[in-house]
């Protein structure tokens, strides 16, 4: 499936009625994540069958392989019955080479057919589930950041993950089902035609397995489900404990947290020896209705032998008949379970896939082209919730080249405001304009495109450092990127890494210390060469004699670049041209740094009570 099919499939299912939504709700793995849904449900069969159409060719392949590897598991009985009753029993030798070179051909035939279904579907069902990671992951990248903020991403992970996982399953033995049935009824019409009375009685045994199955359901449902809310929890603890080893090993909790998780395992581990235990009920039981079956069938079918009311070649072609009769029984039983938990899985992964896109390109929106770096903001009112704001009517202008701060008492909205820029979220009400354009007028591509980010958290990615920096620039060379290490103060540490440039960084960069990373992230702003550059808290992890190299390569970094700086260490915004200070999302005070000192409102405050050691050098300002 191209890229494109993708985009397709969206616009496929924006039109579907009664599309299901995905509740962004947290704090139990227990909700939204039922472990079986229907037994068949058209609606997600005809979602999935998107992603399987293209592959649809190989489908029928499989299912017409597995038709005649079923009508070969038919025909092999009535081969050996002909050659006892034609050949053995009548002495004919040239019908016993005609039934040993018969046999043999369907016997390569078996071969080829299983051979055949097994390579196609197993190759068919790998491509489909490609398909669905791949649209997955590709609308998860464009969801508005209004989903990802109430979503956990461990239930984000178990869909890609899990379902994905329990639809292959699926996807892999539906086409044996087509088998199985097949089988059950091709083997109950050879019985019946070969003797009527002898396959009534065979049949007679199964009502017995039918009771019993319509009270192990229900307890393996129940098993199974249990299994499976005890395993969430202790990948849940899993995760948590290895995400927080670090406060565990400060706090000394080492002992608690196994002890903790301990009984969640110990509890785990016997709702699975049950669950293993109900799903082995039928085993036995099955063994013993095929005994039995055989035994009616040596005993009545023996007598009527002797009697001469019945063939010997039609006894033994009974007794495979039975010894293959129950095999697809077992197998159906179990394809219940799997398309139930499949039509839950099904159910999951669309709700992802169908995730409302709220913040996106209008259908006449233009390139930006080049900006001249300015941001304005006319009478902005922003909320997460629309009924809730965190900005109100907020209106200011930074002028190009300009480096402009935000600072406030947490909650006031500066992180909201830098969203905006981004149009990461749309206004309520008012504009927000860069480059005196309409953010929702434009490109979110061209938007990005002016615009560098650097957080308070640095994100490395796995890979080199050279292709950490040039994230926002794949085209940058490497000179360019070694010359924005060195303007920044990077390169030295960098040079001490193993391979230097080519170092490979693990996850989130952990090797390196949080200064050092925050490094490469203005490093691969300056690359990333945007007119405009936003800074949220980004010296606030990082030590001071970091932050003073920082400093010092942020006059560099902001030259001829706007700037917008969110900090609540006041001492890192005193020289910015323009400082704004807001208040429970209102903009209350603006100026510079001695002005809001002179003005003595809460800027004045601010500044007094973190940084009362600085108030000779503000003095001095």
């Amino acid at each position: 499936m191209t890229d494109q099919s993708a985009t397709d499939y969206q616009s496929d299912r924006q039109s579907a009625p009664g599309a299901p939504t995905l509740r962004a709700v947290v704090g139990s793995h227990r909700i939204e994540e039922e472990m079986f849904g229907k037994v068949f449900d058209p609606q997600i069969i005809r979602r999935i069958g998107f992603f399987v159409r293209p592959y649809r060719r190989e489908f029928i392949i499989s299912v017409v392989a597995v038709l005649v590897f079923t009508l070969t598991q038919l025909a092999i009985p009535m081969i050996i019955r002909h050659a006892i009753d034609q050949g053995v029993m009548v002495g004919s030798a040239p019908v016993l080479q005609a039934s040993l070179i018969t046999f043999a051909l369907v016997i390569a035939v078996n071969f080829v057919a299983s051979h055949v279904q097994e390579t196609v579907v197993g190759k068919a069902a790998e491509n489909v589930l490609f398909d669905i990671r791949r649209a997955m992951f590709a609308h998860l990248q464009r969801v508005s950041l209004s989903f990802m903020d109430k979503t956990e991403v461990g239930r984000l992970m178990s869909r890609l993950q899990g379902d994905v996982g329990s639809m292959q399953e699926f996807l892999e033995t539906s086409v044996l089902s087509v088998g199985d049935i097949v089988l059950l009824f091709g083997i109950i019409t050879i019985m019946l035609y070969l003797d009527p009375g002898l396959g009534l009685i065979t049949l007679s045994v199964l009502p017995i397995l039918f009771v019993v199955r319509i009270f192990w359901l229900p307890m393996a449902r129940d098993a199974f489900i249990k299994a499976h809310e005890t395993n969430s929890a202790v990948n849940g603890a899993l995760a948590e404990g290895i995400h927080a080893v670090r406060t565990v090993q400060g706090m000394g909790r080492e002992v608690v947290n196994l002890m903790l998780y301990r009984n969640k395992v110990m509890a785990n581990l016997d709702s699975n020896l049950y669950a293993s235990r109900i799903a082995q009920v039928l085993v036995p039981i099955v063994d013993s209705l095929t005994g039995l079956a055989m035994a009616l069938v040596v005993v009545l079918g023996g007598m009527m032998v002797l009697d001469r009311q019945l063939e010997v070649g039609v006894m033994v072609a009974f007794l495979f008949y039975i010894q293959r009769f129950f095999d697809p029984i077992r197998s159906l039983t179990i394809q219940y379970s799997v398309m139930q938990r499949a039509m839950a899985s099904g159910q999951r992964l669309i709700e992802v896939l169908d995730v409302d896109v709220s913040v996106k390109d209008r259908p006449d929106a233009v390139d930006m082209g080049d900006s001249d770096g300015s941001v304005q903001f006319d009478h902005v009112t922003f909320g997460y919730d629309p009924r809730v704001p965190i900005l109100k009517d907020v209106s200011f202008r930074v002028e190009p080249g300009q480096t402009v701060a935000l600072v406030g008492p947490t909650g006031s909205g500066k992180s909201s405001a830098m969203s905006l820029i981004h149009r990461f979220y749309d206004v309520t009400d008012g504009r927000v304009l860069v480059g005196g354009q309409d953010v929702r007028d434009v490109t979110q591509a061209s938007l990005g495109r002016q615009i560098a980010m650097v957080l308070q958290e640095p994100f490395l990615f796995t890979g080199t450092v050279l292709e950490n920096i040039r994230s926002n620039k794949v085209e940058a060379t490497r000179e360019q990127i070694i010359a924005a290490a060195v303007v920044l103060g990077a390169d030295p540490f960098i040079r001490l890494l193993p391979q230097g440039y080519d170092t490979m960084l693990g996850e989130r960069g952990g090797s390196l210390s949080t200064g050092q990373r925050q490094l490469l992230s203005f490093a691969r702003a300056l690359v990333a060469d945007a007119k405009i550059l936003v800074l949220d808290e980004a010296t606030a992890s990082i030590d001071s004699a970091t932050e003073q190299v920082i400093q010092r390569a942020l006059a560099t970094l902001l030259k001829g670049r706007t700037g917008l700086v969110i900090a609540h260490r006041l001492a890192t915004v005193r020289h910015a041209d323009r400082i704004l200070v807001l208040q429970a999302g209102r903009l209350i005070e603006s100026g510079t740094h001695v002005e809001l000192l002179a003005l003595n409102g809460l800027y004045a405050g601010l500044y007094r009570a973190n940084y009362a050691s600085f108030d000779d050098v503000g003095a001095s300002d």
